[in-house]
Parts: structure tokens; C-alpha cells; sequence
């Protein structure tokens, strides 16, 4: 194929809008493409349209093209996809809890002859048809380790295979001004307030998409029975966290939602059971953008999340964090574990509130070397990405890796 000296690249992300990890994995590969691939073009082929976050986008980065239109047995099913099919160099599947998209991988494999990869792709489960896709692609960066062995158990195996973390850690977006806002309205002062995330063990969709999610009256039964049997086991560790550092700093509390159903959760199960006396120093945020989260959360002291992309927002911006971990979330959790984040990664099944409370309590008293861990945490991720867009450069024709790196 042709040298270029400004190819296109284009990217298939965006899966939904209910959950700010979900869309934070868009503008965190766009900022680490623009950041290491400067004059690459980008075009976003947003897998759910959404004009919430395509207006974010467009506010960050606004020569971003975006497209969208699925594809049928192998055809792109709108004018802009076959454009863009046509004008791309080559093809990017997003950081996702699966390989979301593997339609589009086979459309455009289908189709062209150019090169096509993924980046920082959770691959848990292998069918013979994704892997006969996965056999055609030009470079396989999973987002944690575990996912490599899955590939190598599959008989997918080379060096074009890398462990490249989440995007999210790449991102660079922010709404100052609406957390400032924020921050002035509840009188929350930098690094004094803590936040916490919520969530229960299995996501209830049926109750966030029209007509329940297609999920049958025995499935919602089932999720909602697992829910119930450990909401008010692994919630009230983190209730104890939250008494243990309103009672020994006397500083603030932000309960705040990664999705949007967390929303009507967070009462239940962090605010109301807490004792009167801690209950004035409690705040509540809505659901919102990760822009705005990750400028709320540079400025706080820590963040303890059941969730798994608010410590990424919150490491990626200097801020510790904690990671609650529940067995029903997948592999993708281990990528704390090859960051060298074990102290901050609790097995919630094998944790106590007191661990958990214990662990803050000593982040705050040596807050300097809580923010050290952050810098060899974030110090770990660029040196993956250095090598993952080695590779990437390397298998990808178009450029040469001398010129096209910085």
C-alpha cells in the first residue's frame, strides 16, 4: 500500500450511553491516537448514536468526523460508513468488554484489503467465528493480561498480541467549569472530599432500555435476586469507609454514579443507613459526563469504586483510587492487578469494611506516596502503550515508525 503522509484512521467505538466507562473509552483513544500519531485524521464510527456525547466530543475534538449506520452480512449499510470504508488506511475496534463490534471487523475485512487491530479489548469468550476474525487482524492489544491467555488458549498466539490498558487511562477531557461549580455549590474543598461509586452486582439493562431489554420474566427474577443478596453486604463496606473518614477528618463525602441506574441506588444504599452524624457531610452528584467526572475527581482526596472506570478517570487525573471488585465483573478487573495496583484492589467477597477503611485512613496519612503509586501506575500504562503503538506502527504498512511516533 501507499505511503501516506497523513492517513486516516478510523475507529469503531461509542456502545452506550448509560455508563460514563463506556464512553470514556471513546475520547481516551482519540487523545492517545492524536497524542502518538499526530497527523493521523480520525474518523469515529460511533457504534450507538448518542447526542449527549457526540456534543462532548465535538466540544473536545472537533475535527473528529463522526459516522454511523450498521453493516448486513458484510455490507455497510449507510453512505458514510462505504466513504469511509474507502478513504481509511486502516481500522481501530475500541477498548470494550468484548469485542463489541465484531460485525464490523468482518465488514471491513470483507471488504478491504487494508489492515484492521484492537485495542485494549477484553476477550473472554472465544467463539470459532470471532476467531477466525481475530486470525485476520494486524495487532490484538487486550486490556489486561488475562485476556492473552484466553487468546493463547484459542490457539491465537504472536508477538502482534500485547497487553495495552484500557483507553480510559489516556483520557484527557475536561468540564472545569461545571465541576467547579459543583464544588462551590457544596462547599467541597481540593483534595479534603472523598468519592464513592456504587453498584450493584449484576446491571440491571432491563430497567434502562425499552421494552425490558427483550430479557425474559425469569431472567429479571434472577438478576434481581442476585442483586438483592449481596446490595447490603457490599455496601455497607463501603458505608464503614465513609464513617471511618467523615469521623476521623471531618471532611466530605461525594456519592456519585458511573451509571445512570446507580442513581436511584445510591439512598438505599450509602446515604440513608448512614448514622445522623455523618449524614451532614454527604453529597450527592447526578449522572453526568466523563468530562465533568474527571474534573471532579482530580480534585478529590480518593475515589472507592465497585465500579471499574472511575479509579481509571480518577488515576489517569493524580488522584488514588480504590477498586471494589465483585466476581460477576468480568476479567477486565485483573488489569489492576498487572498495573501494581494490588493494594488498592479489593476482592469484595474477601474484603472487610475495616480493610477497606484502614487502607484509606493510610492513603491520607501518607497522602505523598499514594500520589507516588499514581505516578508509577501511570508511568506502567505509557510504557504499555509505548510498546502496543511499536507494534501497531510496525504491522501497519502505511507508516514508518521512525516518523510517525513521538
Amino acid at each position: 500500500m501507499t505511503q501516506k503522509t497523513n492517513p486516516t484512521v478510523m475507529i469503531v467505538s461509542g456502545w452506550q450511553d448509560v455508563n460514563i466507562g463506556d464512553i470514556a473509552h471513546t475520547p481516551g483513544l482519540i487523545g492517545l491516537i492524536k497524542k502518538r500519531l499526530p497527523d493521523v485524521k480520525i474518523i469515529l464510527w460511533k457504534r450507538n448514536p448518542s447526542a449527549m456525547v457526540e456534543d462532548m466530543l465535538a466540544r473536545h475534538y472537533p475535527d473528529v468526523r463522526v459516522i454511523h449506520g450498521g453493516v448486513q452480512d458484510n455490507i455497510p449499510q449507510s453512505e458514510s460508513v462505504r466513504e469511509a470504508f474507502n478513504e481509511a488506511d486502516f481500522f481501530i475496534h475500541g477498548s470494550g468488554p468484548s469485542v463489541v463490534a465484531a460485525n464490523y471487523l468482518e465488514a471491513w475485512a470483507a471488504k478491504t484489503d487494508k489492515p484492521f487491530g484492537l485495542f485494549g479489548v477484553t476477550t473472554e469468550h472465544i467463539t470459532p467465528k470471532l476467531k477466525e476474525v481475530l486470525s485476520k487482524a494486524s495487532f490484538i492489544f487486550t486490556r489486561e493480561t488475562a485476556s492473552i491467555k484466553v487468546l493463547n488458549d484459542n490457539g491465537i498466539k504472536g508477538d502482534y498480541i500485547r497487553f495495552a490498558p484500557d483507553a480510559t487511562f489516556a483520557l484527557e477531557i475536561h468540564d472545569d467549569k461545571k465541576a467547579n461549580q459543583f464544588i462551590k455549590d457544596n462547599s467541597l474543598e481540593s483534595k479534603k472530599f472523598i468519592c464513592v461509586i456504587p453498584r450493584l452486582r449484576l446491571t440491571p439493562y432491563y430497567k434502562l432500555r425499552s421494552n425490558n431489554a427483550g430479557w425474559s420474566e425469569e431472567r429479571i427474577r434472577e438478576t434481581d435476586a442476585v442483586n438483592n443478596k449481596y446490595k447490603e453486604e457490599d455496601h455497607a463496606k463501603l458505608r464503614e469507609a465513609m464513617i471511618t473518614w467523615v469521623r476521623a477528618t471531618k471532611n466530605k463525602v461525594v456519592v456519585c454514579p458511573e451509571m445512570i441506574y446507580q442513581v436511584d441506588i445510591i439512598d438505599e444504599l450509602l446515604v440513608n443507613p448512614l448514622p445522623e452524624d455523618v449524614k451532614p457531610y454527604i453529597v450527592k452528584h447526578g449522572y453526568w459526563l466523563p468530562d465533568e467526572a474527571a474534573s471532579l475527581y482530580k480534585e478529590a482526596h480518593t475515589i472507592l469504586s465497585l465500579e471499574c472506570h472511575s479509579p481509571i478517570i480518577a488515576i489517569a487525573n493524580g488522584t488514588p483510587a480504590f477498586y471494589l471488585r465483585q466476581p460477576e465483573d468480568t476479567i477486565k478487573g485483573q488489569m489492576y492487578y498487572d498495573l501494581g495496583l494490588k493494594d488498592w484492589t479489593f476482592e469484595i467477597m474477601d474484603s472487610t469494611g475495616k480493610q477497606i477503611s484502614d487502607r484509606l485512613m493510610a492513603v491520607h496519612g501518607n497522602y505523598a506516596a499514594a500520589q507516588r503509586t499514581v505516578s508509577q501506575t501511570l508511568s506502567k500504562v505509557e510504557s504499555q502503550y509505548d510498546g502496543s503503538f511499536r507494534t501497531m506502527v510496525a504491522r501497519v504498512q502505511e507508516f514508518k515508525p521512525d516518523s510517525a511516533l513521538v
